[in-house]
């Protein structure tokens, strides 16, 4: 009994010590693979937190950098001027535009080939007006008799009034009506021909608007062609009221054209400013600014544009060019450059703008290093980059 006790003891102690052998190695196995899981955690935090502390960092390497065209530059405080920002039309400055008229009444052919644009000479024909099969007859014909017939009645009555049979009054009437045929037919038959009247330039310069088109009949005195000189254009900005106070301070501006999104610079075309309105007109609640300045580039008079008025100078700014910008949902970025290959996005505060660069409240110190051309490159990178290269290392 005391064998089959000792044995049915030594067989549960052994069965227990299979048993807890069995739930060691288990368990041991299960601290091991917990501890690898930790380990491998370990390695994820480790490698996450390369992770986190370069995921902000955008690979591109100088070559594919400089194949895109990324520019970089250090950033400088400077003098910066505050802007007014509004809309505003180009016109055609006083004295540079003329337009053609119609001296006679008459149906409009064009002279040759007449086009918007065109360069024309002072005194080039640029219309004929036909008055044939018309009911009043041709004025230039009508105009010649009317000349020939008061010119025989004074000359008659000059013979007559220094023996008194006609009175002085007489005289000066019929004087009078020869004198109004005279200068009327002479200012018809100037440019008449035999297929009509021709209307020509009245200026040296490009033809701005054809009024009239092929087969109009106008009367006398009906706008037909206007020509520019192109030479001086003035720069009408209509400014808010809110902004009278700053009016005296503004020098000069910079506008852009809808038709090539390009920048002009009053300081470049020689402009200067006119005048500005002291009070708002009657059908709105704005101020005109005026400039007069050199039309050197391919700027169309009668254009509306947008105008950024410079004022009072700012030093010490530090700005950026809107090359540099990039926009998500109405947040702006810059890009830093980190090193050789690695850039930064930088989320930054706009301020006053002019245009051509723009005031950066935050985000930007001086001396960083700032993509100012092909930002959009290097935010086209940083979607290639989702898992940075340095991590690549791990």
């Amino acid at each position: 009994m005391r064998k089959i006790i000792f044995m049915g003891a030594l067989g549960l102690f052994l069965l227990g010590s299979c048993n807890s052998k069995s739930g060691e190695s288990h368990e041991g196995h299960n601290h091991e693979t917990e501890g690898h899981n930790h380990e491998a955690e370990g390695h994820n935090h480790e490698h996450g937190g390369e992770n986190a502390h370069g995921s902000d960092e955008i690979i591109l390497p100088p070559a594919k950098a400089q194949a895109a065209g990324v520019e970089v530059s250090t950033v400088e405080p400077g003098t910066f001027h505050q802007v007014i920002k509004t809309s505003g039309q180009v016109m055609a400055a006083q004295g540079d535009e003329s337009v053609a008229v119609a001296t006679v009444a008459g149906v409009v052919s064009f002279k040759g080939k007449v086009i918007e644009g065109m360069s024309v000479g002072k005194g080039t024909p640029l219309v004929i007006l036909s008055s044939k099969n018309m009911a009043d007859g041709d004025p230039v014909q009508r105009a010649r008799i009317a000349y020939e017939v008061s010119k025989k009645e004074y000359e008659r009555m000059k013979a007559l009034v220094g023996n008194k049979i006609v009175s002085e009054k007489e005289f000066a009437q019929a004087e009078q009506i020869y004198e109004n045929a005279r200068i009327s037919y002479e200012a018809v038959a100037k440019n008449h021909s035999a297929s009509g009247q021709a209307v020509v330039s009245p200026i040296s310069g490009y033809v701005k608007n054809l009024l009239v088109k092929e087969g109009d009949y106008v009367a006398v005195g009906q706008p037909l062609v206007s020509v520019t000189q192109n030479r001086k254009l003035f720069l009408r900005a209509d400014v808010s009221e809110k902004y009278y106070p700053y009016l005296s301070t503004i020098g000069s501006a910079n506008f852009c054209t809808p038709y090539n999104n390009k920048v002009y610079t009053l300081k470049e075309l020689d402009g200067r400013m006119l005048s500005y309105g002291k009070a708002s007109g009657e059908n709105g609640y704005y101020v005109p600014v005026t400039f007069e300045f050199d039309n050197k580039g391919d700027i169309i008079p009668g254009a509306f544009v947008e105008v950024f008025l410079l004022s009072t100078p700012m030093e010490g700014v530090i700005s950026l060019p809107h090359t540099a910008l990039t926009e998500e949902q109405g947040s702006f970025f810059a890009y830093l450059q980190l090193d050789e290959e690695g850039y930064k996005k930088q989320p930054v505060t706009l301020g006053a703008d002019n245009g051509e660069s723009v005031q950066i409240l935050s985000g930007i110190k001086a001396g960083d290093r700032v993509v100012t051309q092909g930002a959009y490159q290097v935010k086209l990178a940083s979607a290639t980059n989702a898992i940075p290269a340095h991590s690549h290392e791990h």
